[in-house]
């Protein structure tokens, strides 16, 4: 019914020769813009104030407080105190942020210490006079409050929430009923006018007039609390977004996290590059591609799972160092830590080792401590707090194995295979005896090794025969020189010094060739261009692949990858309820 009303307010602004989606409207301010240039964000300072309450109201199982001075001007304050009365004086004592758009005492608590501030005090150092100056804004609206011959509402974009304020007497009688007839929660309006002040000082647009923009023919949410059901937030990513101010949060981070990994590598001399996603060799990892077919050449081509071999391709042919961040397809299931379309970054540096690496992870970073944490060292992520200062702790792989099992590096290389799988079924492995012996010991180590690691932890060292691009330990020859950092339980980068011996390379190929004959549907493909490149000479290199969905989880605090994927895979919904 809803919807129906709405589309016949569309049809009936044709009939009246107006367009319900114009072509353009003329911004002279993103809404946070005028938020910046106007306020200043408080961080949490705790104050004493003595104030007159003016109105106490219920909030979310609290009470919500307007407080008030001999100036005149207000604040809010949100309290668990039970005996506030209005038209009363307190002194209270909390922590001062900017809630809603407005300054607010939060976790307000009755005190005898004496005051150290004043609202008015508060007011000059936090809320700036826009001294009524003219603007032009658009945006969603997401509230919206008919009193008689006014109206108060507020439009918001992704970045921010604006106050409008239209009166009758300003806009005109006839405006004034257009407006109250036909514009809805939801639709997209722009509004021209003077910004000021409300007496409770939040910042809002006097409304000279208002244009609708583009026409929402669906309610918004209930009671804009914001959407719970998590299919719809997968699905309707776009209701989210609308409706869920975390889930802004978490991709404004997101994109920020993008662009300081990006500053940070190009402030290192690293040049940024791009690599094919259609390939027609799978390789570069371990993993089951996805297939798909060139019409015009006639040929299967994989959707990449890595861009691995073809970055090292360009350290041979020069580049001291590149990065590429970018999309990896793995036809694998999807959980709680894998979505089949994921976002890597991967980077090589010539003359490198892994060593170098882990000192340039622990780098990059302090790096995101510094810019997206904005200084702050731990986050909570799956009820841990898990500290991100560098330096990080580092085991190597057999002694984690050891530790867990009671079983040494000779066992898993090199005791029969039966014994591998006795072991992994004690341990709660599926189908083991039809796994060889490398995928025995990655799912044994995954099992009995990753569970431990919380904090960030470099696990060194790893066998051979998982690593089939990385160069042979210096120190030990069923080893190579390969780091897998992990944090919070997950697999966070991988870097090895890299192979770059072509006979050797070909022999681990061809061991990767009996890996699948064996039944291992992930083992590499040969890839012989690649291995001539490596014959016309490939330095020695470090390089090194971070997820960056799971990055972006650790960092918000989030135990989903589909919280930090604007659209992830999801199963097709049934026909019907698609209609």
């Amino acid at each position: 019914m809803e919807q129906q009303n709405r589309e016949q307010k569309i049809e009936k602004l044709r009939q009246m020769g107006i367009n319900p989606y114009p072509h353009k409207f003329e911004v002279t301010h993103q809404i946070y813009q005028i938020r910046e240039k106007y306020e200043r964000d408080p961080e949490g300072e705790e104050v004493v104030i003595r104030a007159k309450v003016k109105r106490v109201s219920n909030y979310e199982g609290r009470k919500l407080l307007r407080l008030t001075d001999n100036s005149g001007l207000e604040i809010l304050a949100i309290t668990d105190e039970e005996n506030i009365k209005p038209n009363e004086e307190y002194t209270f004592k909390g922590y001062l942020v900017r809630h809603e758009g407005k300054l607010t005492l939060m976790d307000a608590r009755l005190t005898d210490e004496p005051p150290d501030t004043t609202i008015a005090e508060i007011k000059k150092t936090y809320d700036f006079d826009p001294k009524n100056e003219e603007v032009s804004v658009a945006g969603r609206l997401v509230a919206w409050r008919p009193m008689g011959k006014a109206i108060f509402g507020h439009i918001q974009d992704l970045l921010g929430k604006l106050q409008i304020y239209v009166r009758k007497d300003k806009v005109g009688e006839e405006k004034f009923k257009f407006i109250k007839e036909f514009i809805d929660l939801g639709d997209i309006v722009g509004v021209k006018g003077k910004l000021f002040r409300t007496q409770t000082g939040e910042l809002t647009v006097e409304v000279e007039d208002l244009q609708l923009l583009s026409k929402c023919l669906h309610p918004l949410p209930e009671k804009w609390h914001g959407i719970k059901d998590v299919e719809v937030r997968y699905r309707q990513r776009y209701l989210d977004l609308i409706a869920n101010p975390e889930a802004r949060k978490i991709f404004l981070m997101r994109s920020r996290l993008m662009a300081e990994i990006r500053r940070f590598m190009v402030d290192n001399g690293f040049f940024e590059v791009e690599t094919p996603i259609l390939q027609p060799i799978a390789s570069g990892a371990n993993a089951r591609p996805f297939i798909t077919h060139h019409n015009y050449l006639d040929m299967d081509l994989y959707l990449r799972i890595a861009p691995e071999l073809y970055l090292k391709r360009l350290i041979v042919g020069g580049y001291p160092k590149v990065f590429e961040i970018g999309k990896n397809f793995r036809n694998e299931g999807v959980d709680t830590t894998h979505n089949p379309e994921f976002t890597m970054m991967e980077f090589y540096a010539a003359y490198w080792d892994y060593k170098d690496l882990m000192k340039f992870t622990e780098e990059l970073f302090q790096h995101l401590i510094d810019t997206v944490l904005e200084g702050k060292t731990t986050v909570t992520f799956e009820g841990h707090k898990i500290n991100l200062k560098p330096p990080f702790r580092v085991v190597r792989y057999f002694d984690l194995l050891e530790e867990k099992t009671g079983k040494d590096k000779d066992f898993f290389l090199r005791a029969p295979i039966e014994e591998l799988v006795k072991l992994a079924q004690q341990l709660g492995v599926k189908k083991p005896e039809t796994l060889t012996r490398a995928k025995l010991i990655d799912k044994i180590f995954e099992k009995v090794g990753e569970p431990e690691l919380i904090q960030p932890t470099f696990v060194i060292d790893f066998p051979k025969i998982l690593s089939p691009l990385a160069k042979e330990h210096r120190e030990d020859p069923d080893l190579v020189e390969r780091f897998e950092l992990i944090i919070g339980q997950m697999e966070i980068g991988n870097a090895y010094t890299e192979l770059n011996d072509p006979k050797d390379q070909y022999q681990r190929f061809l061991e990767q060739l009996k890996e699948k004959q064996a039944g291992d549907d992930e083992a590499m493909e040969m890839d012989m261009d690649f291995i001539r490149a490596l014959e016309y000479g490939l330095p020695p290199t470090g390089g090194e692949g971070i997820g960056i969905d799971r990055l972006a989880m650790l960092l918000a605090g989030v135990n989903s990858i589909r919280e930090v994927i604007l659209f992830p895979a999801m199963r097709p919904q049934d026909k019907k309820e698609e209609n």
